[in-house]
């Protein structure tokens, strides 16, 4: 195996869902806004679901999509 070609495929991988998910998130939240779907100041539960059928592998990550934050600071956490 070579370990170079597993990491940096890894890398890509992740980046292009990272830049992909935000894009859909901000897409979606935008719709619920002009559907009145939502406030604009509510903190959302998420769910992030990784597989990789080949290895077996399905696991989850769970996270909040704050539309504003509590304290009224912005943040990159």
């Amino acid at each position: 195996m070579d370990e170079e070609a597993l990491n940096l495929s890894i890398r890509k991988f992740l980046k292009q869902v990272g830049v992909l998910s935000q894009r859909e998130i901000e897409r979606a939240v935008s719709r619920a806004l002009e559907a009145g779907a939502v406030r604009g100041d509510e903190h959302l539960p998420a769910i992030m679901t990784l597989e990789l059928p080949g290895l077996g592998l399905r696991t989850q990550f769970e996270g909040t999509i704050m539309l504003e934050r509590r304290d009224g600071a912005a943040t990159d956490e």
